[in-house]
This record gives structure tokens, sequence and C-alpha cells, in this order.
């Protein structure tokens, strides 16, 4: 499955999730999905995006980390696959990291409502540590975007630069 298409599913099951399980579970995924989707780019991208997106796998990788279900005492659904397993493609590269950009951004959101809304210090701060995971994941989504960005642009002044230097 597509990236862009697993990105949806994931908003969709976060936007549905109903209990801190849920939202905990969803969160995991999605950063699961960071995690992949950025070692897939390390391995297989452009050159000058494989920094940034191995930081994103990093990033990705700490957040499942500090979402362990089973510490946390919540519905740990031991048995839950990744649904970044499915991945087996990036597709559009823009639209799946605009996609992943918006889905952390809406983890981060379900998550402090989480850590708002329990009286668990411990899941707490739990809470605290997966918000600001999801937020380095953002900021390495930007980051691979702005390369992504100057590369286009590097690409088309060099097609502007040869299709001037025929005309003289």
């Amino acid at each position: 499955m597509d990236a862009v298409r697993l990105i949806a599913a994931g908003r969709h099951a976060l936007a549905q999730s109903r209990t801190v399980g849920d939202t905990v579970v969803e969160a995991w995924q999605a950063q699961a999905l960071a995690q992949t989707m950025g070692s897939w780019l390390a391995v297989t991208g452009p050159p000058e995006l494989r920094t940034e997106a191995r930081g994103l796998g990093e990033a990705g990788g700490r957040g499942c980390g500090v979402l362990d279900r089973q510490a946390l005492g919540l519905d740990a659904r031991a048995d839950t696959v990744p649904r970044s397993a499915q991945l087996s493609a990036l597709g559009d590269l823009r639209q799946a990291l605009l996609g992943l950009g918006a889905l952390l951004g809406e983890v981060g959101i379900a998550l402090v409502s989480v850590a708002c809304a329990t009286d668990d210090e411990g899941l707490y701060w739990h809470c605290i540590e997966a918000i600001d995971a999801a937020d380095e994941s953002s900021d390495r989504v930007r980051a691979i975007l702005r390369r992504l960005t100057d590369r286009e642009r590097g690409s088309s002044s060099g097609a502007a630069r040869d299709s001037t230097a025929g005309a003289g």
C-alpha cells in the first residue's frame, strides 16, 4: 500500500479513537509509519534527502519507544502489527510527507488531550515524551520537504539555464 493511503488510514483511525488506549495505539502507529518512511527514504531516496530521512527514522523509533502500551497498563494489543508493515511504495513523495506531517500534528493534539485528562502521572509523562517525539518527527518531515523543494528548484533552474544557453 502506498504511503498516502496508509496515512489516510491512520488519520481516520486516530479520529475514531474513543479511549486512551486507542489514542496511544494510533500515536504509536503514526510514529512507526514515520520510522518506516524515514528508513525507506534513507536507503532509497535521493542522496540529498538521506541525512534528514535517517533523522526521521530515528525520531519515529524514539516515538514508538516512549509509547510502550504494556508499561502504561493500557489495552496493549500486543498483537498489533504496525500499519507501516503494509508500506510498499512512497508514491507522491511531497503528498506523503505533507500527509505525514499533518498526521503527526494530529497525534500531538490527541496526546495533549490524553495528558490533560489523566490523573496517572506515569501516563502523563509518557504522553509528554510522545508529544516531544511527534514534534521532532514533524520537524524532520519539514526539513525533508525543504530539501525536496531546494532540490526541485535546483533542477528547474538548471533546466532553465540549459534552455537559455542554446538560445544564443
